[in-house]
């Protein structure tokens, strides 16, 4: 199950609103070996397409580097989806290179009638999806 506060999940969700029609895309960072995501960082779409995101390379090496600075890791990978549900994709799939990490899926079409997006939480570890439920708490 995924925890997260109320703050980063509308952060999330608002970058993915800010950025549609072209995918959003970012990281929330928390202390390594806690599972807690804490630092909401959203990142550049590289690819600025509305069916394809891409980190830039110097600023995931530069991320990498400042989370292992400060004794992080990422806890959450996150991206929108701008036409389709918040399922992972087959490209999604093979980028998922963090097992531990926890695959947040925003889409911001109104796939199922359920309102303006949805927020979908995925772990994914070689090649297999699995959705997992999300909590969404005020504070730790």
């Amino acid at each position: 199950m995924l925890t997260i506060t109320q703050a980063l999940h509308d952060q999330i969700v608002a970058h993915a609103r800010a950025d549609h029609p072209d995918e959003a895309c970012g990281v929330v960072a928390g202390p390594a070996g806690t599972g807690r995501p804490e630092r909401f960082i959203p990142m550049l779409n590289a690819a600025r397409s509305p069916t394809f995101y891409e980190f830039d390379s110097g600023d995931l090496l530069k991320l990498y580097r400042e989370m292992d600075d400060r004794d992080e890791e990422p806890v959450i990978i996150y991206h929108s989806h701008t036409a389709t549900e918040a399922y992972p994709s087959r490209t999604d799939v093979t980028y998922a290179n963090e097992p531990g990490a926890h695959y947040v899926l925003v889409s911001t079409a109104d796939t199922d009638g359920s309102g303006p997006f949805q927020f979908r939480s995925y772990r994914i570890v070689d090649g297999e999806i699995t959705e997992e439920d999300v909590q969404v708490v005020e504070a730790y």
